[in-house]
């Protein structure tokens, strides 16, 4: 069997064993676009916002929690370790820890946790450290299974804020773009045991990570790399094709995920860079539009609805002006319906026909995701400042974190 077909195998038997549901296991949830699919949240919250079911003090870290099977993983930063936390969902109970040593300094005194969010498949979690320390851990009682030191095993050039892909697991591989050096920038490892599987791409690593569609009948991995679109066939890494596209300023990141939508992808980006639509042909991709003063994703994906995209347009840095905004955006022309300057700096998750906003002063609003105008429903105070994780929503339940705390809130509708 032909490795090609070992891998559309595996792909066959993931689809036949969909995880629960209620599940969040990765970075933007099951389908990596930001997108809730369940129908048990409330229609109204109390007046004083929805119900903490519990909290913890954490560590450092920028990565977001995720949940499968009635389970909680957190990726934090304790002292000199990062340590993988399994808690009961509910209750908030812990179960077990796994820690690895750091050593990793950031250049700025930003923060010195991990930044990419775990990822659950087929019963293991995989991290991504700060340093660039690939592990694999059983999701039944955190024994460690593998590890891969992409750092010393790849030689990537160091970058602004270490390293920051959150892994995706499609077909029997775990992806990522590691930036390393001799055509190791994206790489692809067994799930099963770490082996490379595959490698490919010179460019560089980004801050944002990959995410796999079927486009006109084709599968894809898309990453977002730090010289443009890099599309390859998750199967073999063969490169389908690359689009540059990257700001000219050399401190400047691509941060936010590649968003499929039917057969175009749409890409943002800050520091003179933009938004742009490309869309998917038989040898390529073509450009639809393209602009820098449309809706450029600092580090926050857009999410789409309806033929509209919503995001956060500006750079979410402390100071800098002029403050991020929350826009519409009409996907097939690039126009901006609206601009609401009252949200600031945060992230968005899409609920059926709502949009959940969580900003970094940490207030929860729910607002319409119409092209009529902002309309927010509700806004609570629900966290302290300083909130830049994703936050993952499962089962009716919203798992979130500050800059040292995880929360557990209870959106549902108690059915």
């Amino acid at each position: 069997m032909t490795g090609k077909l070992q891998f559309l195998l595996a792909l066959c038997l993931c689809a036949a064993q969909p995880g629960r549901a209620g599940d969040w296991p990765q970075f933007l949830g099951p389908t990596r676009d930001g997108v809730y699919a369940g129908s048990d949240l409330a229609a109204t919250w109390p007046k004083e916002g929805p119900p903490v079911v519990w909290q913890k003090s954490i560590g450092q870290g920028f990565s977001g929690p995720v949940v499968a099977a009635g389970q909680l993983i957190l990726f934090q930063r304790l002292k000199d370790q990062e340590v993988v936390a399994c808690l009961d969902a509910r209750s908030g109970e812990p179960k077990w820890t796994k820690s690895f040593p750091s050593d990793y300094r950031d250049d700025f005194g930003f923060d010195e946790g991990p930044r990419a969010t775990p990822c659950v498949a087929q019963g293991r979690v995989y991290t991504f450290g700060a340093e660039g320390m690939l592990s694999c851990v059983n999701l039944a009682d955190g024994a460690l299974l593998w590890q891969v030191n992409t750092k010393t095993k790849f030689h990537p050039r160091k970058g602004f804020f270490g390293a920051a892909c959150s892994p995706l697991a499609e077909g029997r591989a775990v992806l990522l773009n590691v930036g390393g050096a001799e055509g190791a920038g994206l790489v692809a490892f067994d799930q099963e045991t770490g082996r490379v599987l595959w490698k490919c791409s010179d460019d560089e690593a980004s801050y944002a990570s990959p995410a796999a569609a079927t486009v006109r009948e084709r599968r894809y991995a898309f990453f977002f790399t730090r010289a443009g679109l890099v599309a390859v066939d998750p199967a073999d890494g063969k490169i389908q094709f690359h689009y540059p596209w990257r700001s000219g300023m050399n401190a400047s990141v691509n941060a936010a995920t590649p968003l499929i939508i039917d057969d175009s992808i749409f890409l943002s980006a800050c520091y003179g860079t933009g938004a742009i639509l490309l869309r998917v042909r038989d040898k390529g991709v073509e450009k639809v539009w393209s602009g820098d003063d449309i809706l450029s994703n600092h580090y926050a994906n857009s999410v789409y609805y309806q033929g509209f995209l919503y995001g956060i347009n500006g750079r979410a840095d402390p100071g800098f002006s002029p403050a991020p905004s929350l826009r519409c955006v009409e996907l097939k022309t690039g126009k901006i319906r609206w601009e609401e300057n009252s949200v600031g700096a945060a992230t968005l998750t899409l609920a059926g026909d709502r949009l959940l906003i969580l900003t970094e002063s940490g207030e929860l609003i729910r607002a319409m995701a119409t092209p009529a105008g902002f309309q927010a429903a509700e806004r609570v105070q629900i966290m302290p400042t300083g909130v830049r994780a994703y936050p993952a929503l499962a089962d009716g339940f919203l798992y979130a974190r500050s800059k040292d705390k995880l929360f557990c809130l209870n959106l549902g509708n108690g059915k």
